[in-house]
């Protein structure tokens, strides 16, 4: 079995953007919120512990966004961690106006993206955002103005890299032809695979790929997981499995498991210590309808 004390470090680490160091299993800060990603948390206590607990056992990457709550997820992060460690790397995005529980439209207009830029600086208590992505292209806003807006908040200082969520080959393509892209959140799991084109993309420039939903949103975890079987071989949980996969899957997959409960988060951060051989790797591929 895997200790659940397993540290984060354990899988190894990616330089975002050439130049910022993280370890690849990181901590996404949507679930840390309300129902419908809306509103406080049902339990404040867990969530702060639960950020807490994650920078202890190794997380250095956390994953947010204005729209989570709105802007209650970055303040939680702020509550539970500040003064941040000198290795923790924020990322939040900007992009997605949210009217309601579960409701999300998309807002790429340049002086909105540039006022929640400054909204998550102060919400998460930063000078600079080290990571600060375009949460949706919006069809209706030309991809240089939105990309532009973000250009002038990186000459400005306000931001350090800029990243690109739910993007295909050929706007990711586009973007880096306005602007140098960091990382690249597409959904992704070990059975959900339709941006393998952009993951490969990825890999060839040195991109990080940050899979949302790692575990197809808990299919793949519970005890009717179809990884199970393979799971109960190598004495860990479809879970840790189930991320074990995508750190070994590629190079620049950064996996943002996220989560609730200290529980939950110490099974999911044991997965980095989980050791899958090529062979074993591509079996679960297979098995899985790659």
């Amino acid at each position: 079995m895997i200790d659940v004390q397993s540290n984060a470090a354990q899988a190894g680490t990616f330089a975002l953007g050439g130049d910022l160091p993280v370890h690849r299993l990181g901590f996404g800060a949507m679930r840390i919120v309300g129902e419908g990603v809306w509103g406080p948390p049902r339990d404040r206590d867990e969530a702060l512990a639960v950020l807490r607990r994650a920078v202890e056992l190794g997380v250095s990457f956390i994953d947010t966004a204005d729209s989570y709550g709105p802007a209650i997820s970055e303040e939680l992060i702020r509550e539970a961690l500040h003064p941040y460690p000198e290795d923790l790397v924020i990322a939040t995005k900007a992009g997605l106006a949210r009217t309601g529980p579960s409701q999300w439209h998309r807002l790429g207009r340049p002086e909105y993206l540039k006022q929640q830029a400054e909204m998550s600086l102060r919400h998460l208590g930063l000078e600079r955002l080290d990571l600060f992505q375009l949460h949706r292209i919006d069809p209706e806003v030309p991809l240089a103005d939105q990309l532009g807006a973000l250009m002038e908040l990186r000459a400005e200082g306000k931001i350090r890299h800029i990243g690109l969520s739910e993007v295909t080959v050929d706007e990711l393509s586009a973007a880096r032809a306005i602007a140098p892209v960091a990382s690249v959140q597409n959904r992704y799991d070990a059975a959900f695979r339709e941006h393998e084109e952009v993951l490969d993309q990825c890999e060839r420039d040195g991109i990080a790929f940050l899979p949302w939903a790692p575990v197809a949103r808990g299919e793949l975890a519970g005890p009717d997981s179809p990884l199970a079987a393979i799971a109960a071989e190598h004495g860990v949980s479809p879970v840790q499995l189930s991320l074990a996969w995508l750190l070994h899957r590629s190079p620049v997959m950064v996996p943002i498991p996220g989560t609730s409960r200290v529980a939950h988060l110490e099974e999911n951060t044991a997965a980095a210590a989980v050791r899958l051989t090529e062979d074993e790797t591509e079996r679960i591929g297979r098995f899985l309808g790659a």
